[in-house]
Order: structure tokens, then sequence, then C-alpha cells
């Protein structure tokens, strides 16, 4: 039932108040973030598109927010910590490379934010790796946002269907690079960090055409969680599909068109795939998310453990956070190139 006299404290009321509040106030807020080494003049207006929505901006911005992980790493790898004023969604460690400006971010949410917690940091931005974080019962809808002028970033990869040229999802990782680099005036170290990843990616796949295999390209598995006795694994719609592609596999499940699927152990072993990329998510600490654990069920399922990549352990592990697309996917991207030449599948 609808109250729409009702004048009760909404969460949009609530982030239009307290965002209303910090304009007020941000003249003389001496613990402003000041601008970092990569942002470029306070005045510089910017626009653009991101999953579907043109975002504009009069200048960069101050207090952007990134709701998990994978988004805070690409802001501190641009240079834009001083430029954050939350984060959420702690998945797994931190590396080393971000720790100490990852702890000068505070922590709105040690897991998935809401909009009560989102509007405690009065964000000017707030960043995301996938859409599903911008719901009613989440962080409020990216429509919600809009409204009371708070944009949103949404990274490419989870919308491709927006991206006229059908880039490939590294492609649309770098073009998430240059637009938060010209959202924030950072476009010198986007630009170096496209040139960096994109050669990772080039070397990579320089092994593709020495594939050692008579009757075509090795088929892999990526067994990403085994959530109540149940494996998820890597479809067609996710990163591991195009990493095999450039290394010159097949991803088993590529018939599969979603991200991560749950599948049977009866279908894994009906694919008899040459070798498996297990995923470690050892500091999620559910059940089934150690590389321990997955190595455990593959090896006591009584038909899995009779598949040849299991008894002959041509396992690759990886870790699990890396599968997903982020700032990080280039390493995954080279530990499964080592990996195959280590298992004899690249000259």
């Amino acid at each position: 039932m609808r109250h729409r006299a009702r004048l009760a404290l909404t969460p949009a009321l609530a982030l239009a108040l307290a965002l209303t509040a910090a304009g007020c106030g941000a003249a003389s807020d001496d613990r402003a973030p000041a601008a970092g080494p990569a942002a470029g003049s306070a005045g510089t207006p910017a626009a653009v598109t991101s999953c579907g929505l043109e975002l504009a901006f009069a200048r960069p911005p101050q207090r952007a927010v990134a709701l998990d992980q994978s988004s805070t790493e690409t802001l501190l790898e641009l240079g834009l910590g001083d430029r954050m004023a939350g984060t959420a969604n702690l998945k797994t460690k931190i590396p080393a490379r971000y720790q100490d400006a990852y702890a000068k971010v505070p922590v709105i949410a040690p897991k998935i934010a809401t909009g009560e917690q989102l509007r405690s940091a009065t964000p000017d931005l707030v960043v995301a790796g996938s859409a599903d974080l911008y719901t009613k019962d989440r962080a409020g809808t990216r429509e919600e946002l809009g409204a009371l002028e708070v944009p949103t970033f949404v990274s490419a990869v989870d919308c491709p269907q927006h991206d006229e040229a059908a880039k490939s999802p590294f492609e649309l990782l770098f073009s998430d690079y240059e637009k938060l680099g010209k959202v924030f005036g950072a476009e010198e170290r986007a630009g170096e960090l496209v040139r960096d990843q994109r050669a990772a990616v080039a070397r990579a796949g320089e092994a593709a055409p020495r594939v050692q295999r008579g009757d075509g390209q090795p088929t892999v598995v990526y067994l990403y969680s085994a959530f109540n006795g149940m494996p998820y694994v890597a479809g067609k719609a996710g990163m591991p599909s195009e990493m095999s592609r450039i290394v010159g596999a097949r991803n088993a499940f590529d018939d599969v068109n979603e991200e991560w699927p749950e599948v049977s152990w009866e279908e894994v072993a009906k694919r008899d795939p040459d070798f498996i990329v297990i995923g470690d998510l050892s500091e999620r600490g559910r059940p089934g998310d150690s590389a321990r654990e997955k190595r455990e069920a593959l090896a006591a399922h009584p038909v899995v453990s009779r598949l040849a990549a299991v008894r002959d352990n041509k396992i690759i592990e990886v870790p699990g956070i890396e599968l997903d697309p982020s700032v990080r996917s280039v390493h995954a991207l080279d530990l499964l190139a080592a990996g195959m030449k280590d298992l004899g599948y690249v000259r």
C-alpha cells in the first residue's frame, strides 16, 4: 500500500538532504581531499557515457565512492585515492601495491552498501563494476541517484550492448580507464595504464598460434566455486572466455550464455576438459571457496576424479577475483598463459 502523503525520510530524500548539507559546507571544509598528482584542473568540464547514461561534470569529482573492490582498485591504480570518500564490498585480500592507499579510504560498508551507507559519504560520483549494485534495496537505482544529481558510473564490461564497436572485454575495461581518466582529469595516467595492459594482453596472446594439439584447441573448465556441493563454472558471458581465446584455448562451457552458471559435476565430466583453472577465493571464506576445497571436491567425485585433467594434475590456480573483469584481470591472464606453458600446451 502506498502512502503518498507521508513525509518519511526515504533513502532518496535523506540522500538529497545529506548532499545539500555537504554542498553548503564544502567551501569551508578543511578536510576536503586535495587534488592528487594524476588529477587535472578543478574547473575542467567533462562528459562521458556509461552504460547508456550521459554523465556531465563541471569539475573533477572530489568525493567518489566505489561500491566494490574492483572499482576501488581501478581508482587507486589511476592515482585517485585522495578523491575517494568511500569504498565497500571487500571480497578478498588487498594486494600489497594498494594496501597503503586503500587504508586511507573510508569503508562505508564491509559488504554490499545500502542507500543509507552511501548517503553517509555524500558522494559526487558513484562507481561500480556491475549494474546490480544499483537497486532499491542496495545503493539505490541509477535513476534515483541521477535525479539527485549524483552521477553513477558502471563498468562497460557489464553492459557491452551499449558499445557500438563490439569491443572485447579487455577493450571495454580499457575504455573504463579512459573515461574515468577524462572525468577526473587523469588522462595521462589512464593512457599509461591502457598501454601497459594492452601490451600485457598482446604478450599473453603471442603463444596462441603455437598451441600443441592435433585436433584443435585445448579445452578448459574454470571452476569458480563449489557451493552446496555444486560447481559454478565460467560461461560464455564472462571474462574467462576472452582469456581462453587470447591464449589459444577454448572454454568448455562457451555454449552457456551466462557469466558463472551453476552446473553439475556430471556435466563437467561430460565436457572432459584438457585442463582446469581453479579460482582461489580463500579470503571470501564461504564453503567451497578455497583452492584446496575445490581440489578436494574434484578428487572426491566418483566420475570427475577419473578425468585425465584431475588424475594428471593439469590444474592452474589463479586468484578468483581476477577472473572477474578488473584492473587485475591481466595478471590472471598472465598466470593462465604461464600455466599452459608449464602444462606443455605451448612450445
